[in-house]
């Protein structure tokens, strides 16, 4: 009679099977795909090579720099958060791929007892209860399949904080040297303002100039003192900064100086498109594609029964008999099939959520790499834009320079006043402080550039 309730339940379990098809087994297959025109309008594709397939290291070829990150990547939280989450999806894959193995319990009993009358007897049992769920219809293989996807989805989670401590790394080290730069061109500046108001003073007290001319020379003076102290502050802010990315107290950041630094040159028009594929965010989308695919199968197995083996096997002792040890053996066995048959519309609509929630997240697919596009032609905007604007900086600076130098000389055979002098130096002051700051907007367009297309994740 066991033997043909066996035959009836796998037989109703082939006919599921036969039913159910092969959609329920299917592996997910990626829809990821990046249009040529996905940087816009005017940035053609192109298969030539990018600096996104240059390793960081190879990119930042600073060696100072590169200490920096390898302290950063070694001693952040936020890394280090991430690489616990990667080891978290390990074991949940681990503990998936178990699933396919029978459960497997023991339950002593001991006890005391007698039978008719007799003397008290120690009883026990030594039963191993054994579970086994028969993977017919998918549901271990979806759940495993999952699995493997969040622990992707974990690494890439991991790449994509990586890649922003490098970015913020460059990032405020740069801003560390154009700031440098900016301190060193104050002090040149400061040095000769000092020496223009002694000289104004003692102009002044020979009676050869008024005294506002000397008013306003150190007004001039002054201001330059509060430009120098600002710098400093944001050099003291910006090593903060990167010592929180550390994880270590306020403390000097190593650096070398601005014209020791060097990126390599930013791309052109043509640019492959298919480059977005490198970035996290759009391998994370892709990702949540197969999670959500997954989710689906998982509502429609929902609708197949479940068909789970379960036995007894142990010893026991007959309580007050003569066979007190080793005992006696039992065994039981059974096949448990179970089928839903009305769950109050629950499994119909969870297949429906299911199946919207894929929808929605194909969409979101498709704006999260229009976006990714946005950021690269608006990276490569600025990268030209600070190209261009460079020319025009540094020709600028040459320009007040001889002006300057002009008007100094001219005032000292009185043929020019105090006051083209000062609007002379405070020309070219900001002429050259533009230009320190330019070259750090290219460079860090650059970096963008760079990050935008998925650099440092190699």
């Amino acid at each position: 009679m066991t033997i043909m309730k066996t035959k009836g339940i796998l037989a109703l379990a082939l006919l599921g099977i036969l039913l159910s098809g092969c959609s329920i087994y299917k592996k997910y297959e990626s829809k990821a795909s990046v249009p040529d025109d996905a940087f816009g309008v005017g940035v053609s594709s192109s298969e030539d090579g990018s600096i996104a397939e240059m390793s960081w290291r190879e990119f930042f070829k600073d060696p100072v720099l590169q200490e920096l990150i390898d302290s950063v990547l070694a001693r952040n939280t936020d890394l280090n958060s991430a690489r616990l989450a990667v080891e978290k999806s390990e074991a949940a894959l681990t503990a998936a791929k178990l699933g396919y193995l029978p459960s497997l319990g023991l339950s002593p009993q001991v006890g005391v007892g007698s039978f008719q009358g007799s003397e008290a007897a120690l009883t026990y049992s030594l039963p191993l209860q054994l579970s086994w769920d028969i993977d017919l219809f998918g549901r271990n293989t979806t759940k495993k399949r999952k699995a493997e996807v969040l622990l992707k989805e974990a690494k890439i989670r991991e790449e994509g904080v990586r890649a922003n401590l490098i970015s913020t790394v460059a990032q405020q080290y740069l801003l560390l040297l154009v700031l440098d730069c900016q301190l060193e061109i104050l002090t040149v500046t400061d040095s000769l303002r000092s020496a223009s108001l002694e000289s104004q003073r003692a102009m002044w007290e020979n009676g050869k100039i008024y005294s506002p001319a000397v008013n306003q020379m150190e007004s001039s003076y002054l201001g330059v003192k509060s430009q120098i102290a600002d710098v400093r502050r944001r050099i003291l802010g910006t090593e903060n900064a990167i010592c929180r990315l550390l994880a270590v107290s306020p403390r000097t950041v190593k650096r070398n100086g601005w014209g020791d630094f060097s990126l390599p040159e930013c791309i052109g028009i043509g640019v492959p498109a298919s480059l977005l594929q490198y970035r996290p965010d759009v391998r994370l989308a892709d990702l949540a594609m197969a999670e959500a695919y997954y989710d689906t199968q998982a509502a429609r197995q929902a609708f197949y029964p479940d068909l789970t083996l379960s036995g007894l096997v142990g010893w026991a002792n007959n309580a007050g008999s003569v066979i007190v040890n080793p005992g006696a053996l039992l065994l039981n066995a059974l096949g448990q099939l179970t089928q839903p048959v009305f769950a109050r519309g629950k499994l119909i609509a969870n297949k429906k959520i299911a199946q919207l929630t894929e929808k929605d997240i194909q969409q979101k697919y498709v704006q999260t790499v229009i976006n990714a596009g946005n950021q690269v032609n608006e990276a490569l905007a600025d990268c030209q834009l600070a190209l261009e604007k460079h020319e025009y900086f540094h020709r600028q600076v040459e320009v007040l320079q001889d002006a300057y130098t002009g008007t100094t000389q001219l005032m000292e055979s009185a043929k020019a006043s105090y006051l083209e002098v000062l609007t002379a130096q405070e020309s070219l002051l900001s002429a050259q402080l533009n230009e320190a700051m330019n070259m750090y907007h290219g460079a860090q367009a650059v970096i963008a550039l760079y990050i935008a297309l998925g650099g440092s994740t190699k």
